[in-house]
Parts: structure tokens; C-alpha cells; sequence
């Protein structure tokens, strides 16, 4: 199945690009609140990697949340070596469009966490977000082992919500911790730096359970 020519299936490891050893230069500081965007973080700082369509609407949500220490932009879920915008957008990478959320457990838990990313998207468009088709846009949370159990539990419990709503099952991949490649600069803070600027970000307009997801 394609999209335009864009492959709606996700390539194994011999299938994708070959990608490059040489990172992505990161920034020095996050245009709007002036911390790092790269580690290391401050001690008891937590990361959360999550996919939930365009990354630049998806940043923008969690550099607004409190409790939030900073956040980036990158890929993830994929088997490409440092890929560049071009290449995951072909398709022929895996990646996903994915944001770097780092945030202070003291202020903000876990699951507080979760939720903005559960209400922030549609979690059950499979390789789509809105209008936004392709492999990148697809709905993940790519968790460290501890995480897991909140990501499911979270979804256990936003899942019913969905279908009294009369949505689709949730398509959300789970998926143990991979590697994060930081996306170019331009795209970092993207809503920052253009204020206009496409976002791409719709939720389905239902709220998480008060004392379930935080």
C-alpha cells in the first residue's frame, strides 16, 4: 500500500536507507525557553519519546506543559543510521516523526505526561495523522522498560473512551526504547521560530479520566 509513492508499510533493516555515522549537529539552547535540547539533563530528570504526527504541533504541546524541562524534535522507531528530514519522509527509513519530551517528575508524573499525548492526537489513524499520510506520522510511545506499564495502563484506560466515541481501535505502536536521532535545526521549536506556521495537530476532543492518566 502507497500514498503518492510513499510506502504505508514500515521497511525491515535491509529494506531501509543506509543513513551516515556522522549525528546531526544539535543547537546549543531551546529557542523558547533557552535550556539544552541534547543531555545531559539535570539529575532525576525523565525522557519520553512519543510519536503523534507532524512533530512540529507535537513539540509546541509539551514545551507548553508544565513541569516540562525541554523538549526536541527527531526521529525514532526506525533502522536508519542519522537520517535527514528527506529520507524519513520517503518512507524508506521507519522512522517516526517523533518528540523528545524531558520533564521533572516532581512537577509533572509520567502519566501526566501520557495524557497530554493521548488528548494532544487521534491515536487511532494507523500511518496517518488529519491529513498528514506516511509511515512518520503514525502514533507511538517508545519506552524505557520502566515506562511501559504506564503507556499500556494509559491506553488501557483511554480506550474505552474511543469507542463510546465511536473511533476506531487505537493503533498506537509500544515498543521498547530506540535509538533518537535529533532533526535538524530548522525544524527544532519550529512553531517558535514561525509562529504561522503549519501544525498538523488534532486531537480527538475527548479528555482522560481525571486520577487515571494524571
Amino acid at each position: 500500500m502507497s500514498f503518492r509513492g510513499r510506502p504505508l508499510t514500515i521497511p525491515g533493516p535491509d529494506e531501509s536507507l543506509p543513513g551516515r555515522d556522522t549525528p546531526m549537529p544539535v543547537q546549543d539552547a531551546h529557542v523558547v525557553n533557552g535550556r539544552p535540547i541534547a543531555p545531559p539533563y539535570p539529575d532525576g530528570f525523565q525522557t519520553l519519546v512519543v510519536g503523534m504526527g507532524c512533530f512540529w504541533g507535537a513539540e509546541r504541546a509539551f514545551w507548553e506543559t508544565s513541569g516540562v524541562w525541554t523538549t526536541a524534535v527527531g526521529y525514532s522507531g526506525g533502522h536508519t543510521p542519522n537520517p535527514t528530514y528527506e529520507e524519513v519522509c520517503s518512507g524508506l527509513t521507519g522512522h517516526n516523526e517523533a518528540v523528545l519530551v524531558v520533564f521533572d517528575p516532581d512537577q509533572i508524573s509520567l502519566e501526566g505526561v501520557l495524557k497530554v499525548f493521548w488528548e494532544g492526537h487521534d491515536p487511532t489513524m494507523g500511518m496517518r495523522q488529519g491529513n498528514d499520510v506516511g509511515t512518520q506520522y503514525r502514533s507511538g510511545v517508545y519506552v524505557e522498560s520502566a515506562q511501559r506499564a504506564a503507556a499500556e495502563a494509559t491506553r488501557d484506560a483511554f480506550a474505552p473512551l474511543l469507542a463510546a466515541a465511536r473511533f476506531d481501535p487505537i493503533t498506537t505502536e509500544i515498543v521498547d526504547r530506540c535509538p533518537f536521532y535529533f532533526a535538524e535545526e530548522h525544524h527544532q521549536q519550529y512553531l517558535a521560530r514561525n509562529p504561522m506556521g503549519y501544525c498538523g495537530l488534532g486531537g480527538t476532543g475527548l479528555t482522560c479520566p481525571t486520577g487515571v492518566l494524571g
